[in-house]
């Protein structure tokens, strides 16, 4: 199904031809949505942008574009200011699109013409260690892009790259071997890990002695070492086990967990290769990877300025002691995502502060003849009220379990006060439906970019724009249907919107289709949380200003199928967010 926007566009392009006007090679003929409707629907600023190129007036320009446009649909074609052309859609065709979307599947969302395999790498958390609220950011906005690019028709595949070897695991050996509390370890694996780590950490800083027995413990792990190689694995197995009972409350799963350590023995092959090609070099007994001197300084992630001169800053590969780290494995992951999945598309879904390691990472696999397309998705900072990093009264990032406990007693607590018809039962499992999703939502409305305010008093609030709003929403378009009679036809037939609220209901449902795939431009889930609060805004303006039930013949019938797509859209948008819909609040 076409969407007005590309009905308008090929229409635009149309009356290019007619007027006789020659457009350059690839120049975006495109129509935007009008910010102001008092303008009109859509708004093309091509006539300004494309005098500009061919020399000539941009008003006369307009003119002669909107002569030559096929009006069919369009009320009104106006010129405004220097050349912009304004879009007024008759009643007529918004009842007819309202027609299509009650009997469309997909809502309007047309599948890519051109669909991508994209590996998604998100999550990854260390084994051995509790997620905390850090991890909130990129297991949710990974999430929900994963979801968005398959509703769209990309061939996704999600990677959660545990870190799962590295040096922690000489204290973890160590602590297993001497502190280790089996029944506690069977209770809840992530903290008993945990509790050992920190034991052992705090006795390395007390007792050198220690701090070498640990180093030893690690040696012998990395040197395949029968009984630390099964402790190994056990503490993976266990933490895999308390992990995932944190993504089933989160509704995340992935196709696959292929860790640091599973890249093991191709890093010491890897490693040869990159010398052999050239890329890498010994420097202080480090084998590692200098800039390509193709970038100017100040856009070569391999360079960075100290007193004034720019310097090397290489990435190392191969460490003094011969070791590798995860700059090593992240080379060789690259690899295995384009051998064994024939990637076209790898996103990182990572902080920020990781911007310098990916920039030299993409960089290097670049020069090695990556064919893929290869971004970080980065992100900013989970702040507290205070406006600084979200912490506990101990100094610790709070645990990602702890923060969705939370956020279940604070949506409870309100249910309390507002949902006195629902049963115990129901107020339990509504919390969780509700709490969650509000740390979700609360997450995905914000640009990826910034940093936020973690406050859970607005985040489960019914008013604002907040998930229970848009939940509530949902189940207020549920109520409508509850309350019917009698079954109701909902198709095409008779559908006629002619009230500005209907008009501006159907307005607003028809852009789903062209507002989600914009969420992949930029890879911004945010675009899709702001649609849906315009929507659930639409449908209370409707709904307050259009009787539905009280409405009869085609009337009602019309608003009903309004109510219908609201409702089906809501639903949807939701759960490309990862957020479940309840049927009763």
């Amino acid at each position: 199904m076409q969407t007005i926007l590309e009905v308008l566009e090929s229409r635009l392009h149309a009356a290019l031809t007619t007027a006789g006007i020659e457009v350059p090679e690839g120049f975006p003929v495109k129509v935007v949505a009008a910010a102001d409707l008092r303008h009109g629907d859509y708004q093309a600023n091509t006539a300004m942008a494309l005098a500009k190129r061919l020399k000539m007036n941009p008003r006369e320009l307009a003119a002669k574009l909107v002569e030559a446009f096929e009006a069919e649909d369009v009320a009104d074609l106006d010129i405004a200011g220097p050349g912009f052309i304004n879009f007024t859609i008759k009643p007529e065709a918004w009842s007819r699109k309202a027609g299509e979307l009650v009997g469309d599947a997909r809502l309007g969302v047309s599948e890519v013409a051109d669909p991508k395999t994209i590996v998604v790498d998100f999550s990854a958390p260390n084994v051995a260690k509790p997620m905390h609220v850090g991890h909130i950011r990129s297991t949710i906005i990974g999430d929900s892009l994963t979801r968005i690019s398959r509703f769209l028709g990309h061939k996704v595949i999600t990677d959660n790259h545990i870190g799962d070897w590295g040096t922690q695991f000489g204290m973890v050996i160590y602590g297993w071997k001497n502190l280790l509390d089996e029944p506690a370890l069977e209770a809840d694996p992530l903290q008993e890990l945990l509790r050992i780590y920190r034991a052992v950490n705090a006795l390395c800083k007390e007792d050198e002695a220690i701090k070498d027995l640990c180093r030893d413990e690690l040696v012998k792990l990395q040197g395949g070492d029968t009984e630390n190689f099964a402790i190994w694995q056990r503490c993976v197995e266990v933490s895999k086990v308390g992990l995932n009972k944190i993504y089933d409350r989160l509704d995340v799963n992935f196709d696959h967990w292929l860790g640091e350590s599973y890249y093991n023995n191709e890093l010491a092959p890897l490693v040869k290769a990159l010398a052999d090609e050239g890329l890498a070099r010994e420097s202080d007994g480090a084998l590692c990877i200098f800039s390509g001197e193709t970038l100017p300084p100040k856009q070569d992630p391999f360079k960075e300025k100290r007193d004034g001169e720019w310097s090397d800053l290489p990435m190392i590969v191969r460490k003094k002691d011969g070791g590798f780290n995860y700059a090593t494995t992240d080379i060789a992951t690259v690899d295995y995502r384009l051998d064994q999945w024939q990637a076209d598309k790898i996103w990182y879904v990572v902080d920020a502060r990781q911007g310098l390691h990916f920039r030299q990472l993409f960089d290097v696999a670049e020069r090695r003849g990556c064919s893929a397309e290869l971004e970080h998705v980065s992100f900013g900072t989970i702040l507290g009220k205070d406006g600084k990093p979200l912490k506990t009264r101990d100094g610790d990032l709070p645990q990602l379990a702890d923060v969705l406990d939370d956020a279940i007693k604070a949506s409870r607590a309100v249910l309390d006060e507002k949902s006195n018809d629902l049963s115990e039962v129901e107020k339990e499992e509504l919390a969780k439906v509700v709490g969650i999703g509000s740390v979700k939502f609360t997450e995905l409305s914000h640009n990826r970019a910034s940093d936020y305010i973690f406050d859970l008093e607005k985040m489960v609030a019914l008013q604002g724009d907040t998930a229970p709003y848009l939940q509530y929403s949902s189940v207020r378009v549920s109520s409508i249907f509850r309350k019917l009679e009698e079954e109701v036809e909902l198709d095409a037939e008779g559908v006629k919107v002619t009230e500005e609220g209907e008009i501006n209901l159907v307005r607003t449902l028809s852009k789903f289709g062209e507002v989600l795939p914009t969420v992949l431009d930029d890879l911004k889930p945010n675009i899709l949380s702001a649609y849906l609060l315009d929507l659930a805004k639409a449908f209370h303006s409707f709904f307050e200003a259009c009787p539905v039930l009280k409405s009869e013949g085609d009337v009602r019938k019309t608003r009903l199928v309004l109510c219908a797509v609201t409702g089906r859209i809501l639903k949807q948008g939701l759960g490309l967010l990862g957020i479940q819909v309840p049927e009763r609040m």
